[in-house]
């Protein structure tokens, strides 16, 4: 079983040349009548690399993987993956080197089991009977299934048939993974447990594209992102670059006292003087909203007060940094 307790990896140095890429996708265009689902629109994925796509519904991710699986056609641009253009048939060969974790549930077989769905998709790729049933069998016990995998597809939750997918998705070992909102459904397990699944590949030489709307799953996750806003490219960079657009002023903080309304609230706020301000939450009697001022650091906040006397117990974000830049990057673009 893959050890899901960490899925940081060393970012892979991001190339130059098309000859290090296993995607390149140059600029690509595409409209569905009136509506413009991606405009002039480039990504480059090396190997080794997990490049996650980010955007809101409607932003364009899943029409773009779409094109990269040829199942829809782009009016413009051009796409390569793995050396050959998207113009180029489709072997077996090249489907056997394209994972894809789709982000619907309606891509197998419900009446037949978890294993006999691996095994006919495995066939699929050409594979004899004995090397598919193997490879379906690891593939199940890596994503966690392997107590459910003689039960009927149609049994499986939402977030079973989404691990079964990325199970799919890794049965040949393909150099490039596309994958479409692959923590959908899940719980935190078991999207920990795909993250260490697809930083695995990573590490092997795969290309990982990784789509999602879910912003802080990318942070010590994703090398580089694409920020999609409406069909096109709102922002491209590593991570780290990302969340260095933005600096968090508004904090939760948690004190000892069952309820800190009232005296407790003024004591804060005399003890930051102008620092910043505390406020009680209104849900939550044990807590406050702290929001600091110009370029008042959170520590120099805390230890204020608890020289005050005050019992701060823990601090946190209000709003991930990540969310808070996804966010103004989403509102620069309007």
């Amino acid at each position: 079983m893959t050890d899901t307790t960490t899925v940081r990896r060393a970012a892979p140095a991001f190339p130059d040349s098309h000859g290090d890429l296993a995607m390149a996708v140059d600029h690509v265009r595409r409209t569905f009548g009136t509506k413009v689902a991606l405009d002039g629109v480039s990504v480059h994925v090396p190997r080794g690399e997990i490049h996650a796509l980010l955007g809101i519904n409607g932003a364009g991710k899943t029409t773009l993987i779409r094109i990269l699986t040829g199942l829809t056609a782009p009016d413009g641009g051009s796409v390569r993956l793995l050396g050959e253009r998207e113009q180029d048939p489709i072997s077996r060969q090249r489907r056997s080197n394209i994972g894809l974790v789709p982000s619907g549930d309606r891509t197998f077989y419900l009446r037949i089991s978890g294993r006999e769905n691996l095994t006919f998709f495995a066939r699929m790729h050409g594979l004899s009977r004995g090397k598919a049933l193997a490879l379906a069998e690891g593939c199940i016990d890596a994503v966690g299934l392997t107590d459910a995998a003689d039960r009927p597809v149609g049994e499986y939750s939402h977030g079973m048939q989404k691990r079964l997918s990325f199970a799919r998705a890794i049965l040949t070992d393909p150099p490039l993974l596309l994958v479409d909102e692959a923590t959908h459904d899940l719980d935190p397990k078991g999207a920990l447990t795909i993250q260490a699944l697809a930083s695995d590949a990573a590490r092997r030489g795969t290309a990982v594209l990784w789509a999602t709307q879910r912003l802080d799953e990318i942070r010590g996750f994703a090398d580089r992102v694409t920020v999609l806003h409406r069909g096109t490219v709102a922002f491209q960079g590593p991570v780290r670059d990302l969340l260095a657009r933005t600096v968090t002023r508004r904090f939760v903080v948690r004190f000892g006292s069952r309820d800190i309304r009232g005296s407790l609230v003024q004591r804060g706020n005399e003890a930051l003087g102008g620092m910043g301000r505390l406020d009680a939450d209104t849900d939550d009697a044990t807590n406050a909203m702290l929001q600091l001022f110009d370029e008042v650091s959170l520590g120099a906040a805390i230890a204020a007060m608890q020289a005050a006397g005050l019992d701060v117990v823990s601090c946190a974000e209000e709003r991930s940094a990540m969310e808070t830049a996804f966010l103004d990057l989403v509102e620069d673009a309007r």
